[in-house]
């Protein structure tokens, strides 16, 4: 590529700009520092990427044939596939909030399991990538649902690739890894379980809340950068909050204010109901109706209710 020599392009590889794509969609200021690189020259290299790829306007149908090649992973329940129009997307980042127990890292669990499956079968014989932020993995859950499919336990447990985030920075370090390494291990599912506890626990007071919020919102657009890049769907649960002001109806809210609420293509509220059975309510969508599905929590994974 034209202003891209070999120590630049190795600097760009080593902080994951490996495709003409990504440099492509990338900001100057990002590609700078990245590349150690004035903001004049990134400027040029990402025009000269851009002109590669030839991308600005096009028509709505050849947006329609890439909207096309858009793979969907059942969650093993039908009455939550309909809700979702088939299943969780890829190119696109799906969040599910709701309180503890609510369902909503089994559902982590259950995707990372799914996405295994043939496509035929409701899967896209993928890999998983798992960031968990609040040490709530298990991979014995992961046994019991590959044993519900008739699946070898230990070939799925090597398709998911796991690891735990310690802190915020922490945790966008891994997500970018995660997008780096998403072509070369075939994953196309990245469950982030949660997003939003570490810069809950981080920022604390009103005085950090516009950094907070600055930091959540680009790691959030990384996130859904990498979900298009490489046609991947991104998977991330969310905490909630109770807010005094609400007189009528359900005071929960999920955490990260207006900033999360305006990035993920599909939000669901999870919330828990009699016994094992849990709600799952989608309060938005692009192309989707509202609309809420009833499911159960069983030893072998995510279920309709019988």
């Amino acid at each position: 590529m034209p202003g891209v020599g070999p120590a630049i392009g190795k600097r760009l590889a080593e902080a994951g700009y490996k495709s003409v794509e990504a440099i492509a969609v990338a900001s100057p200021g990002e590609l700078a520092a990245a590349g150690s690189i004035g903001e004049t020259t990134a400027t040029k290299i990402i025009k000269a990427a851009r002109e590669m790829l030839d991308i600005g306007f096009e028509t709505a149908d050849l947006l329609l044939e890439r909207r096309r090649t858009a793979g969907r992973i059942t969650t093993s329940s039908r009455a939550l596939d309909e809700l979702f129009g088939g299943g969780i997307e890829t190119q696109g980042i799906t969040e599910m909030y709701g309180s503890f127990r609510s369902g909503k890292t089994q559902m982590a669990h259950q995707l990372a399991v799914n996405i295994q499956l043939p496509s035929g079968q409701g899967g896209l014989d993928a890999t998983a990538i798992y960031v968990d932020t609040e040490g709530t993995f298990r991979p014995e859950r992961l046994v019991d649902m590959a044993e519900a499919f008739g699946l070898d336990p230990a070939k799925v447990l090597k398709n998911v690739v796991w690891a735990r985030a310690y802190n915020s920075d922490h945790q966008i370090l891994l997500c970018d890894q995660a997008m780096e390494m998403a072509s070369e291990k075939n994953a196309k599912l990245l469950v982030v379980d949660s997003v939003t506890s570490h810069f809950r626990a981080e920022y604390t007071g009103r005085g950090t809340l516009a950094a907070r919020q600055q930091k959540l919102n680009k790691h959030l657009h990384h996130l859904q950068r990498g979900a298009e890049i490489n046609n991947m769907a991104v998977y991330i649960t969310n905490q909630v909050m109770s807010r005094p002001d609400a007189f009528f109806g359900d005071p929960t809210a999920p955490v990260g204010g207006h900033v999360l609420a305006h990035v993920p293509q599909t939000r669901c509220y999870l919330r828990k109901s009699k016994g094992e059975r849990r709600i799952c309510r989608l309060v938005d969508s692009p192309n989707l109706p509202e609309g809420e599905a009833v499911f159960t929590v069983t030893k072998a994974g995510i279920r309709d209710v019988e």
